[in-house]
C-alpha cells in the first residue's frame, strides 16, 4: 500500500466510526417518522396560514418560545420559535423562496419530535447541548401566490448587500442577535438536476458556501463543510447516489455567502426531485432525517472529527434530466427518415388559487441526448412517430367525453376529442386525451423546442404508445396516466 492511500483510509474509517455512532439514532428516525410527520401538511403549496395555527400550538407547549421578528411587505409576521437550552446556537430558515415548501414542512415535523413525550438519549443530547431556532417561513407574500420573489418582486437571497426587504433584514437581525454557530438555510431546486455523469436525481443538494471569491476554507466554512459530509453519509443508505453539490462560486450579494463570511457556519440544503413524488414527501422525510441527524452531530460535537474529504467527494450537480426521454425514435419530415432523441419536460401551472396545479408540458431537447437521462425512460428503437389524430364525432359537452373509452380511442391513435360546448371555466383536460372547439385545427406534426408532446408511436403501423401532454401512454398493456391533458380552442 502506498502512504497516499494512508490519509483516504484513514477519513474512510473515520466517517464510518462517526457514522456507526449515530446509525441507530437516524434508522430509528426513518423508521418511526411517521409518528412525527406533521399530517396537515401534505401538500407543497402551502401558506402563511397553514402554518400560523402550528406556530400557536407549539408557543403553548413545554420548552417553546415564539416571537414575532419582523413582518413581511404585505404584513404578515416572521415568527421565530426556539428551544433548547445549550451555549450552541443554530439557526434555521427556510421558504426564502415562497415557491420552494419541504424543508419547511420538515422542520414542523422536527417540531413534532422535539415535542414528543419520549425523550431518548440523542433528543436529551439536543435539547441539552445546543439552543435551535426555527424561522420556517422568511417570505411568506411568495408563498401565498407560490412564487420565488417577495411583494416587491426581488429575490430575497440576493439582497443581503442593499438588505432592502423587510424580510432580509429580518434574516440579518436575528442571525446578528443570535450570533448563530450553525445556520441551515433551506430550499427547493429544480427537479431536473441530477447528480454529474449519472441518471440517478440529485434528491437533496448542499453547499458550504464560499465566503469571498478565493473560496478560502476557514474554521467557520470548514465546519459547515464536515457537518454536509456527515449528511451525505446518511443520506446514502436512503437515498445512495442522489446527493449532488452546488458549484460554490462567491456570490457577493447572497445571504449564505455573507452569513458564512459573517461567522456562522452556513450549511445550504436543496430539496430536488426523486422518482413518482410529486409532493417531494419522501424527500421532506429526508430533511427531516439527515437535519436532525445532523443537529445532534453538532450537540455532540462529533462532527470535528470528520474529515473534509467527504465533502468533497460529493458530485457537483448538473442538470441534464428530462421528465420522459424518447430515445432512438425514427421521426419522417419531408421524405427522409432520421433518427430522433425527445427530451420532454413537464413544467406546473399554478391554478388561481395557487393550491394546486396542472401541466402544460414542453419538448425542451431533440437530436442525439445520449448524455442525458429521464425519469421515465423509452427505447423507441423500431418505433415511428406519427402525428395523432382528432376523434371523428363532436361531443356535446364534456360529461359526454366520459363515456368514450378512451384506451380504445387511444388505441386507435386519437388524442384529440371534440366538444360543442366547452366550459369557459375549464383551464385543461382531466383526460387522456385534448378537448378541443369546433373550430380548432391541431397542427401539422412537426417536432420543435417549446411544442406540446402529443403523437403516436407506431410499430408496423399500429399504435403502441401514445403521447399526450407529455404523458406515457402503453397502448398494449393499458398502462400510464397523466394528471391532465390541454383544452384547445
Amino acid at each position: 500500500m502506498t502512504n497516499n492511500c494512508f490519509p483516504i483510509l484513514l477519513t474512510l474509517m473515520m466517517s464510518l466510526t462517526l457514522q456507526g455512532q449515530t446509525v441507530d439514532f437516524t434508522s430509528n428516525l426513518y423508521e418511526t417518522y411517521d409518528s412525527y410527520k406533521e399530517k396537515s401538511l401534505d401538500k407543497r403549496r402551502i401558506k402563511h396560514g397553514d402554518i400560523q395555527p402550528l406556530i400557536d400550538a407549539k408557543a403553548l407547549g413545554a420548552g417553546f418560545e415564539v416571537h414575532t421578528v419582523g413582518r413581511s411587505i404585505e404584513g404578515r409576521p416572521l415568527r421565530l420559535i426556539s428551544i433548547g437550552k445549550g451555549d450552541t446556537d443554530v439557526f434555521l430558515w427556510s421558504q426564502m423562496h415562497g415557491n420552494e415548501p419541504t424543508a419547511t414542512q420538515a422542520i414542523f415535523d422536527i417540531l413534532n419530535f422535539l415535542a414528543s413525550a419520549d425523550q431518548g438519549t440523542e433528543k436529551r443530547a439536543i435539547l441539552e447541548s445546543v439552543r435551535l431556532h426555527f424561522l420556517p417561513m422568511l417570505n411568506p407574500d411568495g408563498a401565498e401566490v407560490f412564487a420565488r420573489q417577495n411583494a416587491l418582486g426581488i429575490d430575497i437571497n440576493r439582497d443581503a448587500l442593499r438588505l432592502q426587504s423587510p424580510e432580509g433584514r429580518t434574516l440579518k437581525a436575528v442571525r446578528d442577535s443570535l450570533e448563530a454557530e450553525f445556520g441551515f438555510n433551506l430550499h427547493d431546486q429544480s427537479t431536473y438536476y441530477n447528480a454529474e455523469r449519472t441518471s440517478k436525481p440529485a434528491t437533496i443538494s448542499y453547499l458550504a458556501p464560499a465566503y469571498n471569491y478565493e473560496k478560502e476554507i476557514n474554521t467557520v466554512r470548514a465546519n459547515a463543510m464536515k457537518v454536509i459530509g456527515y449528511m451525505n453519509g446518511i443520506l446514502q443508505k436512503y437515498a445512495p447516489g442522489q446527493v449532488g453539490k452546488y458549484n460554490d462560486d462567491f456570490e457577493p450579494r447572497a445571504f449564505g455567502d455573507n452569513i458564512q463570511k459573517w461567522g456562522t457556519s452556513a450549511i445550504l440544503i436543496e430539496s430536488g426531485g426523486y422518482p413518482e413524488d410529486v409532493e417531494k414527501q419522501e424527500i421532506r422525510k429526508l430533511n427531516y432525517v439527515s437535519i436532525l441527524s445532523a443537529i445532534y452531530t453538532i450537540a455532540t460535537g462529533s462532527y470535528e472529527k470528520m474529515s473534509l474529504e467527504g465533502y468533497a467527494s460529493i458530485p457537483e450537480n448538473d442538470r441534464k434530466l428530462f421528465d420522459l426521454k424518447i430515445e432512438g425514435v425514427t421521426y419522417p419530415l419531408m421524405g427522409q427518415e432520421y433518427l430522433m432523441d425527445i427530451g420532454i419536460q413537464r413544467p406546473e401551472v399554478d391554478d388561481a388559487t395557487h393550491a394546486d396545479f396542472w401541466y402544460s408540458s414542453r419538448v425542451v431537447d431533440l437530436g442525439d441526448l445520449s448524455t442525458y437521462y429521464g425519469y421515465q425512460n423509452l427505447d423507441a428503437t423500431g418505433y415511428r412517430l406519427e402525428p395523432a389524430k382528432v376523434y371523428p364525432k363532436v361531443m356535446p359537452d364534456v360529461k359526454a367525453v366520459e363515456k368514450l373509452d378512451l384506451w380504445t380511442l387511444l388505441q386507435e391513435g386519437v388524442t384529440y376529442v371534440r366538444v360543442e360546448n366547452l366550459p369557459k371555466d375549464y383551464i385543461n383536460s382531466p383526460y387522456p386525451v385534448h378537448l378541443i372547439s369546433t373550430k380548432y385545427k391541431p397542427a401539422e406534426l412537426r417536432l420543435g423546442i417549446g411544442m406540446n408532446p402529443t403523437f403516436i408511436l407506431t410499430q408496423a403501423d399500429a399504435p403502441k404508445y401514445a403521447v399526450v401532454n407529455g404523458f406515457l401512454y402503453n397502448l398494449s398493456t393499458r398502462e400510464g396516466s397523466g394528471k391532465n391533458s390541454m383544452i384547445y380552442r
